[in-house]
């Protein structure tokens, strides 16, 4: 038995430096009055979040394909799958029509949050998905794979009651 998904799922594109992270920092406790929000970013380099020689280093670098940590203040998890090699999300629907390793590893994170239950998530990034858009900053609209619901330069109390009103992502059977 399924449930209908309450997943809406914004990206935010637009150059480096142009206000993306601000305008995050802005949305996310706006939006959390109302669900749990979940955030991801694109990173184009590969970046250590894992302090070589802690003990979830040390499993990670043992072969573990994820790893979770929990501590008194916050669960993490590290997984080895990035936007090289995807993992795949065998009880999701494809979400997005692509053999874009990067959409792909999209495709599969949002999969997880939805079944996680989050109401909403912004995407950091990942300007050719073809999911709702604000663009930031001077971003030519026709760089971008979504349709454009907004503009960093609108006030954020319009962009989080668009955000409200978007169609629910649907990433699982």
């Amino acid at each position: 038995m399924s449930q209908e998904s309450t997943l809406r799922v914004v990206c935010l594109a637009g150059p480096s430096d142009s206000g993306k992270t601000t305008l995050v920092e802005e949305l996310v406790p706006k939006l959390a009055e109302d669900g749990r929000v979940a955030t991801v970013k694109s990173i184009h380099h590969d970046i250590e979040i894992d302090t070589p020689g802690t003990d979830t280093h040390r499993h990670r670098t043992a072969g573990a394909e994820t790893v979770v940590g929990i501590t008194p203040e916050l669960t993490f998890d590290i997984s080895t799958r990035g936007k090289r090699d995807p993992p795949s999300s065998p009880d999701s629907n494809e979400l997005f029509d692509s053999t874009d390793p990067e959409l792909q590893a999209l495709a599969s994170t949002l999969a997880r949050l939805e079944r996680r239950g989050y109401e909403f998530v912004i995407v950091e990034g990942f300007s050719a998905a073809p999911l709702p858009t604000i663009l930031v900053g001077d971003c030519d609209p026709a760089a971008v794979g979504g349709e454009l619901v907004g503009r960093g330069t609108d006030s954020s109390s319009d962009l989080v009651a668009t955000i409200r009103t978007l169609e629910p992502v649907t990433t699982l059977e």
